[in-house]
C-alpha cells in the first residue's frame, strides 16, 4: 500500500537550536504556544487551519494589562517559536498527542531562563508525568488561573501547582484576544464557544476523563452574538462539544445570531433533529454545516460507549432533515469498537454514500488516559503501548476484539481513500443540480488538495484564497434564508440549495 504524500514540515516539528543563547529576559512578557503535532496524511491538511485554538486566545484575554502577551502556533509552518525578545513566562497547552513536543519546548525555554507553565487536558489527566517539565502546572480552568500565576511570577512566589474548577459562570470569562492572531493564516479567526460540556458522557470521550468535572454551562446569547459581530468575520466556527445539548438554548441563540447575516458551523448530536423547527431556526440563523458524532452504525457499540442517541436505523431520516434545510453534514465515525468486524469499513462507507453526506471524518477508537475506555483496555491487557504521540485517532494503539491491529489500520486508511475518491465524491453530490458545483468545489478543494494546503499554509495565503469563497457562500445563504422565511413556499429538497461551506 502506497503511503499518502506528507511533507516533512507536516510530520516533524521545527528544530530547536541547542546552541542558541538568549538575551536578557524581558520582564512582564508572556509567550503562549500551541505545539506542533504530526498531520494525518489520510485526512485534509485544511482542517488544521480552519480556525485557531480558542484556549490560548482566551488565556491571552485574561492576561493582566501590565503584561505583554504574544501567541505562536507551530502548526502554521513558520519555523520554531520566537525567542527575541525572550519571554519571562511561557505558557504551553498540552494534549497527549503532542505532549513530548510540549516538554521539549518547555526544556528549551527553561534552560534559557523562562518560567514555563503547562496546562491543558493532558496535564489534568497525567499531572505526575507533566510536573518535572514545568515550573508550574495549571490544572483546570486556565482563564481563572492565569492572572494569579502572573501575579505570583511578579512577586517571585510561583507555586508548583495551581488548580481551578469549571464552576464559575461562563459568562464572566473575558473575550478572547483575537488581535494576537495571524489572521491571514486561517480560514476564519472567529472560533466561538457558547456552551461548555455535553449531555453525553461517552466512555471514549475526553469529557469522561477522571477528575474533569465540567458542568454544562451556557453563555448569554447576546454576549455570543456581540462577540461574533466584533470579529468582523463572515464565517464562524462554534467549538462547543455539542451546541445542541439544550435545544431551548440553541433556539434562543439562533434568534440572536439571525440578524447578523453571517454563516457558521457547529458540532451537534443527531438528536438535534428531534424537532425539525429547530433545524429550520439554525438555517435561518446562518448554519451551513454541522459536525455530527454518529460514531457507529451498530446499536451495541453505542450502548457500550454509553452514548444517548437515536438508533442508527433512524440516522438516514434525520440526516435528510438537515439536508432539507440546506445544512451540510460531516458525519464522524469511530472504527474499532468491540462489535466491529472487518465488514464495518465497507458498510460505513456505503452508508455515507447512500445518504449523500457531504463529508465524513473517520477515527480509530483511541483510549485517552483517564477515560473508562482506557481503564477497560488496560485491565484487559489490550493496550499495545503508551506512546502518547500515536494516540491521535489515526493510529491503532490497542488490540481490537474482532480484527488485527493491522486490519483496523488498513480499514481506516481504506475509508479515507474511498471517501476522497472521484467516484465517491460524485456519488455523494446533492440531489439538487444547482448545488452540485459548489459541493464539488468544496470537496475537491478540501479533500483532494493537500499539496495546495501545504503551499497556502507555508505562504500564509489561506485567508486570501478562501475568504472570497466564504463571502460568496454567505451571500448565497442569504438568498436561501429568504426562501426559508417565506411560509407560503413549501419545503422541498429542490428549493433549498446547500450553501457550500
Amino acid at each position: 500500500m502506497q503511503r499518502p504524500w506528507v511533507p516533512q514540515e507536516m510530520s516533524l516539528p521545527p528544530r530547536l537550536d541547542p546552541e542558541l543563547r538568549s538575551g536578557c529576559v524581558r520582564p512582564r512578557y508572556a509567550l503562549l504556544i500551541n505545539p506542533f503535532y504530526p498531520k494525518d496524511p489520510h485526512a485534509s491538511f485544511g482542517k488544521h487551519v480552519l480556525t485557531p485554538t480558542l484556549a490560548l486566545t482566551s488565556i491571552a484575554g485574561a492576561t493582566p494589562t501590565n503584561w505583554e502577551v504574544t501567541y505562536w502556533d507551530e502548526n502554521l509552518l513558520q519555523g520554531p517559536p520566537p525567542w527575541e525578545p525572550f519571554p519571562q513566562v511561557v505558557g504551553i497547552t498540552v494534549h497527549l498527542t503532542f505532549a513530548q513536543r510540549a516538554y521539549a519546548l518547555a526544556k528549551w525555554y527553561r534552560c534559557r531562563g523562562a518560567r514555563v507553565v503547562l496546562g491543558g487536558l493532558h496535564v489534568l489527566s497525567c499531572p505526575d508525568e507533566a510536573a518535572p517539565h514545568a515550573d508550574a502546572l495549571a490544572i483546570g480552568e486556565g482563564v481563572q488561573l492565569w492572572p494569579r500565576i502572573l501575579q505570583d511570577v511578579e512577586a517571585d512566589n510561583l507555586q508548583k501547582v495551581y488548580q481551578a474548577t469549571y464552576h464559575r459562570p461562563y459568562r464572566e470569562d473575558p473575550a478572547p484576544r483575537r488581535n494576537l492572531l495571524p489572521s491571514e493564516s486561517f480560514l476564519t479567526t472567529a472560533s466561538l464557544i457558547a456552551t461548555r460540556g455535553c449531555h453525553n458522557r461517552c466512555g471514549f470521550c475526553y469529557l469522561a476523563t477522571d477528575g474533569l468535572k465540567m458542568p454544562y454551562q451556557m453563555r448569554d446569547v447576546d454576549q455570543v452574538a456581540q462577540e461574533f459581530q466584533a470579529t468582523g468575520q463572515p464565517y464562524g466556527v462554534f467549538t462547543d462539544n455539542n451546541l445542541g445539548s439544550r435545544p431551548d438554548y440553541l433556539r434562543q441563540l439562533c434568534k440572536a445570531l439571525r440578524p447578523l447575516e453571517k454563516i457558521w458551523s457547529a458540532a451537534v448530536t443527531i438528536d438535534v433533529t428531534d424537532d425539525p423547527s429547530l433545524v429550520r431556526e439554525m438555517a435561518l440563523a446562518g448554519c451551513t454545516g454541522v459536525f455530527v458524532g454518529l460514531e457507529s452504525l451498530e446499536n451495541e457499540n453505542l450502548t457500550d460507549a454509553r452514548k444517548r442517541t437515536p438508533r442508527p436505523a433512524d440516522y438516514a431520516r434525520r440526516v435528510a432533515i438537515l439536508h432539507d434545510y440546506g445544512i451540510q453534514v460531516n458525519g464522524s465515525f469511530v472504527l474499532g469498537f468491540d462489535h466491529d468486524r472487518k465488514t464495518v469499513f465497507e458498510k460505513t462507507a456505503a452508508w455515507v454514500e447512500e445518504n449523500r453526506l457531504e463529508c465524513a471524518t473517520f477515527h480509530i477508537l483511541t483510549p485517552y488516559p483517564g477515560t473508562p475506555l482506557f481503564k477497560q483496555l488496560e485491565t484487559e491487557n489490550r493496550l499495545l503501548h503508551k506512546n502518547w504521540m500515536l494516540y491521535d485517532t489515526g493510529h491503532v494503539v490497542f488490540r481490537p476484539r474482532h480484527m488485527t491491529p493491522e486490519e483496523l489500520a488498513e480499514g481506516y486508511a481504506w475509508c479515507y481513500r474511498r471517501l476522497f475518491s472521484h467516484r465517491s465524491i460524485w456519488r455523494r453530490r446533492p440531489a439538487d443540480p444547482r448545488a452540485v458545483l459548489s459541493y464539488l468545489a468544496m470537496s475537491y478543494l478540501y479533500k483532494r488538495s493537500n499539496r495546495l494546503w501545504h503551499f497556502l499554509i507555508q505562504k500564509r495565503l489561506t485567508a486570501r484564497v478562501w475568504r472570497p469563497l466564504v463571502e460568496l457562500t454567505r451571500r448565497r445563504h442569504l438568498v436561501l434564508r429568504k426562501r426559508l422565511a417565506n411560509p407560503a413556499l413549501p419545503l422541498t429538497a429542490s428549493r433549498v440549495v446547500p450553501a457550500g461551506v
